[in-house]
């Protein structure tokens, strides 16, 4: 069974979403850039809806997140 964690939507650039670990800002580490449509598809928003968004992700090989859900 993977794990799932819990993370935030810092912003959308272009097509990139910048994800943090949904954690204070003090332990957060450096945002790491995802597909908006991927991410925005999986959890029925609308780009514009994004930023700040709670989500869930499992993680995967290398650390990749993805089966992105709403938290």
């Amino acid at each position: 069974m993977s794990e799932r964690v819990t993370v935030r939507v810092l912003l959308v650039f272009g097509d990139q979403a910048e994800i943090v670990a949904d954690v204070p800002p003090e332990e957060r580490e450096a945002p790491v850039r995802y597909p908006v449509a991927e991410i925005a598809e999986a959890v029925g928003l609308d780009r514009a809806q994004l930023p700040g968004a709670r989500l869930t992700a499992e993680i995967g090989p290398g650390d990749r997140l993805s089966g992105w859900r709403r938290a």
